[in-house]
């Protein structure tokens, strides 16, 4: 089969397209053949080495996290599904690849596109277990950075369904998508604290940085310290008493529920763009930017 392998850390350049010998799964694992696959930020801090506690056990390995596709083998011990019920997984061999084992996955709702069923099992995962993390409740405010793309979007539109108001980050040409979702749009940069006070005066009752690029510090400035604020992306969180937030918990009936709401048009999700998987590399450069605004995948 095919699939984006990489046996050295560095930049997208060390993904390289290949033949690799097809897996089949364990007990307890169910194999998709994968239809769509998510590309996700950790993905590529990953490939580079910056997150060595994610990193595979050896190399070279295939990359990604997630993926929708169709189950085609079934494993010891697997209820509840069968061959060809279309489901979407976080996968345990990568997700970047023809054919990918998982042990966690939701079916996939009717009528749901692959690229937007790819898009989900991370970013709605993330968005929830931070929310809960925080604690946000009803009549609270919440600073979400980076709330254009799939994770800050998803977090928007689960608090504010929670009943919090919600100032979300962004650049100017994804404030109208902001105020769709119904948060309170901010452009990032200089002077970021000034703007959040003057639109939220009563004050900043939780951070959710998704942006990382120094977002630590002017939400440390508007909380007065580190209470209730999370990071998934700021590695500097460790030196500086912030949560990082990290996730090893199975969600596939939560994501089920999750997915039948984008399905019925209750949860929205961008997908910015779709590559081939020969063009992993691009895809990369493009999560890369930290402005992609909406979800990467890959298409087998």
């Amino acid at each position: 089969m095919k699939a984006i392998v990489y046996a050295e850390h560095g930049g997208p350049e060390v993904l390289r397209l290949e033949d690799v010998a097809e897996p089949h799964p364990g007990p307890g694992q169910v194999r998709l053949k994968v239809m769509a696959a998510g590309v996700n930020p950790v993905d590529h801090k990953i490939r580079s080495g910056l997150m060595p506690d994610m990193a595979p056990a050896s190399l070279p390995a295939i990359p990604g996290l997630e993926a929708a596709g169709v189950i085609d083998e079934v494993g010891a011990g697997v209820t509840g599904v069968a061959v060809g019920d279309e489901v979407m997984a976080w996968t345990v061999t990568g997700s970047y690849t023809e054919y990918a084992l998982a042990d966690d996955f939701a079916p996939k709702p009717a009528g749901l596109g692959w690229e937007i069923a790819a898009a989900l099992p991370v970013a709605l995962e993330t968005a929830d277990r931070v929310l809960d993390a925080l604690g946000v409740a009803v009549g609270e405010t919440l600073l979400v950075h980076g709330a254009a793309g799939a994770v800050g979007a998803f977090g928007v539109q689960l608090a504010v369904a929670r009943g919090v108001t919600v100032v979300g980050t962004a650049s100017p040409r994804n404030h109208g998508y902001l105020r769709s979702l119904g948060a309170i749009p901010v452009t990032y940069g200089d002077g970021l604290a000034d703007r959040v006070r003057a639109l939220a005066p009563q004050g900043v009752d939780a951070v959710f940085d998704v942006a990382g690029q120094a977002a630590l510090d002017v939400s440390i400035e508007l909380r007065g310290g580190t209470d209730r604020v999370v990071t998934i992306t700021d590695l500097r969180a460790f030196d500086l008493g912030v949560v990082f937030s990290g996730s090893n918990r199975r969600f596939g009936a939560q994501l089920a529920d999750y997915a039948q709401l984008v399905a019925d048009g209750a949860l929205g999700v961008r997908v910015a763009a779709s590559f081939a998987l020969a063009d992993t590399g691009r895809a990369h450069e493009l999560s890369e930017t930290g402005h992609a605004g909406g979800k990467v995948v890959l298409i087998p």
